[in-house]
């Protein structure tokens, strides 16, 4: 008998067990893979992640195993810039900045940071059930019961399915590439996140460590779906990015990008969604993480001042429904108008005439915490 039981190990499953651990609460973690291992791309943990995490003890790990970035950079083809969000002033206020860094190395940090027992691996979620309390039926075979169940289970997330029956995973109609590489990039790019805009396609790189870069490539598929090669798609582009694809020898993700429709609710009795598996984004503003840690976080506020669960959960979304929704949508619409098929010189100057304070003030909207 379990008292609270997470499904799910990802970044938001780990920063809740690190919340409830400071809350002096027993938990279990139940991941789906065999080990927590180096696997994924690079991901970029914005200053309203840094923060939670700096409440957590583990903002200076983070940030010695990432790379700080200041600035955020979107060009056109030939690496004009078209846009430019500089973070220093905002990291400042909110003594935290933004880090990349590779999503297996963020993923230790928090695995490490638990007790090893509260993490049971290899234990992909079958069934899930409710009772009196809730039974979790596991493909190995092992069957729980718990009285608190968290689903941090992803986009796809079983916990949803089976026992709230709600969601609608959209796509997007863009695919994207994800690479990490040992490359020697440009000195002015290493506190940078740069982001390439083209016709029906964009390209973004940022430096994660000493050696490595991060890099992906969005396109729109229905244009660019007869394509074998991601170097043949990209050729018209700075030869920069041709360099860091063909320095690029394995271990390329290829996926659809995708997001959850919003759903009417988050939780039901003694069970809650979290991150994902509740409000899945497109990773067009990088948010996708951050916004599970904030999840995490807004619980741990919560559990402050509230003892019963239930009412917990009933806060938690009235209190971050508002932000996620935004989120989704803007990252939707940013992911449309990025990868515009024609009339990229009129949406290059649009983007130009922004003021910096417009982007400032979104960039404060994302990274002030709410509570």
């Amino acid at each position: 008998m379990n008292s609270i039981s997470i499904i799910g190990a990802g970044i938001g499953g780990l920063t809740l067990g690190n919340v409830l651990r400071e809350h002096h609460y027993d938990f279990t973690i139940y991941e789906s893979a065999p080990e927590i291992k180096p696997v994924g791309a690079g991901i970029m943990m914005a200053v309203n992640a840094m923060q939670v995490f700096d409440r957590l003890g583990l903002k200076e790990k983070i940030e010695n195993a990432g790379n700080k970035i200041h600035r955020i950079v979107i060009s056109d083809e030939s690496l004009r810039p078209i846009s430019k969000t500089e973070i220093l002033a905002l990291e400042n206020q909110y003594n935290s900045c933004n880090v990349a860094i590779h999503r297996a190395e963020l993923q230790k940090i928090l695995a490490e940071n638990l007790n090893q027992d509260s993490i049971q691996l290899n234990h992909s979620l079958q069934k899930i059930r409710k009772e009196e309390n809730y039974i979790l039926d596991f493909e190995n075979g092992n069957q729980i019961e718990s009285t608190i169940v968290f689903g941090a289970d992803g986009i796809k997330s079983p916990v949803r399915n089976q026992i709230l029956q709600t969601g609608t995973i959209r796509n997007s109609g863009q695919k994207c590439w994800r690479g990490l590489v040992d490359f020697e990039l440009p000195e002015k790019h290493h506190q940078e996140a740069f982001e390439i805009w083209g016709k029906g396609k964009r390209f973004g790189f940022v430096k994660i460590s000493d050696k490595k870069v991060y890099w992906y490539a969005c396109v729109n598929e229905k244009s660019f779906g007869k394509y074998g090669e991601i170097a043949e798609i990209f050729n018209d582009f700075n030869p920069l990015v041709l360099q860091l694809i063909e320095a690029t020898d394995r271990d390329i993700i290829c996926n659809t990008i995708t997001d959850l429709a919003p759903i009417p609710q988050w939780y039901t009795e003694n069970l809650c969604l979290i991150g994902d598996a509740a409000h899945a984004t497109t990773p067009n503003m990088g948010q996708g993480a951050c916004q599970a840690i904030e999840d995490a976080y807004i619980i741990g506020k919560l559990l402050e001042t509230h003892q019963n669960f239930n009412t917990v959960f009933e806060k938690f979304q009235n209190i971050r429904r508002k932000k996620v929704d935004y989120i989704v949508n803007t990252s939707r619409s940013i992911g449309k108008f990025s990868q515009w098929e024609k009339g990229n010189s009129i949406r290059n100057f649009l983007m130009g005439l922004i003021p910096e304070s417009v982007n400032q003030k979104m960039a404060k909207r994302i990274i002030e915490l709410e509570m």
